[in-house]
């Protein structure tokens, strides 16, 4: 199977229901998380190789983030371990089950990344059959430094062997909108697909349309924009060929990890179609198309249950 490579934080995701603070005490549930981390977590469960570089805290929460990526089948061999603690993250639920997040990063684990432990994510040594076809990254990682250059050095270095995934994923509360809008060209300018969810639309470029959004894109060299919509399904633009697909039908629990679950089935999809590990020049709609239905099943089984918790292969079959 084909191999993505992964490169991000791992959080400790704490969630508080709508009805979760009673007799003055918070009622909080602990689910691994982090954006990185939910996309491999979900490429690995759909049958890719996903080989994650993730500084994995020692502590408690380090050992059940740790837990979960290892039972799930995600390749840990470019990952390190930390005696920081783990990030942490509050993830407030409304009632109709959407998340919106707080974070506790400071001094925490995920963004002490150099060049030198960051490189054999793509180099290795590994069998020329289990080079990585592609590199996904986004969320804190790339936004927080040190680990943000760091990381994007990494992609610079090798746009030319794979295909560049990054999904944004704002956090607001934590970097100021102005951060994302300094350097959403720059990393633009590394991509070949980035994700958009209509929370980050609105929040990078408040006027304009998903369709405006690939057009800007597209003029900055990304060829695929794919921007999530929640209960309007999805938006993608392929060099400005574009398609929109409807949501899949679920039973909604929360949305945690949603988009995460929706980018991951995408990415597996185009690997195991043969169409990663390049710049796309031969993905067509129609197989745009058909990766995007099958990250809206994906995602749509993830949003039936509590956190990031995606399906198996054979939950799809």
């Amino acid at each position: 199977m084909p191999t993505i490579a992964v490169v991000g934080e791992v959080v400790a995701d704490a969630v508080l229901p709508p009805d979760g603070i009673a007799d003055g005490a918070a009622h909080l549930t602990v689910h691994p998380g982090g954006g990185p981390a939910n996309f491999a977590v979900a490429v690995a469960r759909l049958g890719s190789t996903a080989r994650f570089a993730g500084r994995l805290s020692t502590g408690a929460l380090g050992a059940l983030c740790r837990a979960k990526l290892e039972a799930s089948g995600v390749d840990l061999s470019a990952s390190q371990a930390a005696a920081e603690p783990a990030t942490l993250a509050i993830a407030r639920l409304d009632d109709s089950g959407a998340a919106s997040y707080e974070f506790y990063t400071s001094g925490t684990a995920d963004w002490a990344w150099t060049d030198e432990s960051l490189a054999p994510l793509i180099d290795g040594p590994f069998p020329d059959d289990e080079r990585p076809v592609a590199i996904h990254t986004g969320t804190l990682a790339l936004a927080l430094q040190p680990s943000g250059l760091v990381i994007e050095n990494l992609l610079a270095r090798a746009r030319s062997r794979v295909t560049i995934s990054i999904d944004p994923n704002l956090r607001t509360l934590l970097i100021p909108v102005e951060t994302y809008r300094a350097v959403i060209d720059r990393w633009a300018g590394l991509s070949d697909i980035v994700r958009l969810s209509e929370d980050d639309l609105e929040q990078l470029w408040p006027h304009r349309t998903p369709e405006d959004a690939a057009t800007y894109l597209h003029g900055l060299g990304v060829p695929l924009v794919v921007v999530s919509l929640g209960a309007d399904g999805a938006f993608a633009s392929l060099r400005g060929e574009s398609v929109r697909v409807p949501i899949a039908p679920t039973t909604l629990v929360d949305t945690v990890g949603a988009g995460d679950s929706f980018h991951g089935g995408m990415m597996h999809h185009l690997a195991v179609a043969g169409q990663l590990g390049g710049r796309l020049g031969q993905l067509d709609l129609a197989g745009l198309t058909s990766a995007l239905v099958f990250a809206s099943r994906v995602s749509a089984i993830n949003c039936s249950r509590a956190g990031a918790n995606p399906p198996w292969a054979a939950e799809l079959a």
